[in-house]
C-alpha cells in the first residue's frame, strides 16, 4: 500500500500519454518479469480463469483507468481519500464473502482508519467527475483483494499476479488499438511507465498477494489506510510542501486504527475453554511385574472301575478319586496263656 500510494503522484508524470497504450507497456513488461519467477505447478482451470480474466478487468484495467481520469479532473489528495476508505469496504465484505459475520473490532477500526484518511487529505474537494472516477477506483481496489483471495491458496501470489498481468495485456490492447494513436513515450513518460511496470507491479502485487493469502481479506484490507498517508508524504517530497496539522492528527488515527484491526484481543476468562487434559490428574503407568512361570497342576489318575458317565452328560463327580488301596498288614498271632504252676 505504500507503494501505491507513492504511485498517485508518479502516475502525474503519465498523464499526457495514451492510458491504454501506457498501461499496455507496463503490463507486459510486468507480465515477462513474473513469468520468469513462476515455478511448476498447478494450472487454473476454466473457473479460475474466468475469475482471473474479471480480475485482471476491474482490478487492472479499470482501476488504472479510473486513476488516471481522476488525476486529470481532480488531485491526488481527492483520489487518495476515496480509495482510502477500501479496508471499511473490505472489512464488511471479506467475511460476507466467506458467509460469515463481521467482527465489530475490525468494523471499528476501519472506521477509525477511514477518518483518519479524511483528515491526512484535509476533507474530500473536487469536481463531479473527479468524485466519480475516484469512485470507480475505490472499486478496483476493492474487486483486486476480493476476486483473487480464492485464487491464492492452490495458485500462490506469484502465478496470480503473472495470469492477470497477462490477461490484461489484450485488453489493453484492444481498446488501444480502437480509440488511441500510437506514439513513443518520452524520456519522463518512460521512467514513469518503468517504475509503475517494475515497482508497482512486480514488487507491490507480489507483497500484496503474499499478505492477502496470510492475513485475509478483512484483516489485510486494514493496510490499505497506509494509502494515503503514502500517497501525503510523496506528494509533499514531490511538490516540496509541508502537510498541515490535521494530516499529522489523520496519520495518528491511521496507525490508531492499524493498530486495532491488526491486534488479537485476549479472550475472557469465562470464555475460555480449558482442555480436559489439564482438568484431571496424570495418570501414573506402573510397570507390569512378569508372572513367574509355574508348572501345570498334576492330573490324578482314576483308579480302574467300573464305567461312568460319559463325558460332557454334566453328572460327573467334583470329588477326587480315592487313593489306591495299599497291602493288606497281617496281625500278629496271640501269645499262648501262661500254664498255672505245678
Amino acid at each position: 500500500m505504500t507503494v501505491l500510494g507513492s504511485s498517485f503522484p508518479v502516475s502525474r508524470l503519465i498523464v499526457g500519454y495514451p492510458v491504454l497504450t501506457g498501461q499496455a507497456m507496463r503490463y507486459a513488461l510486468a507480465a515477462v518479469v513474473l513469468a520468469a519467477l513462476v515455478r511448476p505447478g498447478p494450472r487454473p482451470d476454466r473457473r479460475a480463469l474466468l475469475r482471473l480474466a474479471a480480475l485482471a478487468a476491474t482490478g487492472l484495467v479499470g482501476f488504472n483507468i479510473c486513476v488516471l481520469g481522476a488525476l486529470r479532473s481532480g488531485t491526488p489528495p481527492l483520489l487518495g481519500t476515496v480509495v482510502g476508505s477500501a479496508p471499511l469496504a473490505l472489512a464488511i465484505l471479506g467475511p460476507l464473502l466467506a458467509r460469515q459475520r463481521p467482527t465489530a473490532r475490525l468494523v471499528g477500526a476501519a472506521a477509525v482508519v477511514v477518518l483518519g484518511v479524511a483528515l491526512v487529505e484535509g476533507g474530500v474537494h473536487g469536481s463531479p467527475a473527479a468524485f466519480a472516477w475516484a469512485l470507480g477506483a475505490l472499486a478496483g481496489e476493492v474487486l483486486f483483494s476480493v476476486l483473487a483471495a480464492p485464487l491464492l491458496p492452490t495458485l500462490g501470489p506469484v502465478r496470480v499476479s503473472a495470469w492477470t498481468c497477462g490477461l490484461a495485456v489484450p485488453m489493453l490492447l484492444g481498446g488501444a488499438a480502437l480509440t488511441e494513436k500510437w506514439r513513443p513515450p518520452t524520456v519522463t513518460e518512460t521512467v514513469g511507465l518503468l517504475y509503475l511496470a517494475l515497482l508497482l507491479t512486480v514488487v507491490a502485487f507480489l507483497m500484496w498477494y503474499t499478505g492477502l493469502r496470510r492475513l485475509g481479506v478483512a484483516r489485510a484490507g486494514m493496510l490499505v489506510g497506509v494509502l494515503p498517508v503514502a500517497t501525503l508524504a510523496a506528494t509533499s517530497l514531490l511538490d516540496l510542501r509541508l502537510p498541515g496539522p490535521l494530516a499529522a492528527i489523520g496519520t495518528v488515527l491511521v496507525a490508531a486504527g492499524l493498530v486495532i484491526g491488526s491486534a488479537r484481543l485476549p479472550v475472557p476468562l469465562r470464555h475460555r475453554r480449558v482442555p480436559r487434559a489439564a482438568t484431571r490428574p496424570p495418570r501414573r503407568h506402573h510397570p507390569r511385574r512378569p508372572r513367574a512361570a509355574t508348572a501345570p497342576p498334576a492330573r490324578h489318575q482314576p483308579a480302574a472301575g467300573p464305567p461312568g458317565p460319559p463325558a460332557g452328560s454334566g453328572r460327573e463327580s467334583s470329588r477326587p478319586a480315592p487313593a489306591p488301596a495299599g497291602p493288606a498288614r497281617s496281625r500278629p498271632a496271640p501269645s499262648p496263656a501262661p500254664s498255672p504252676p505245678s
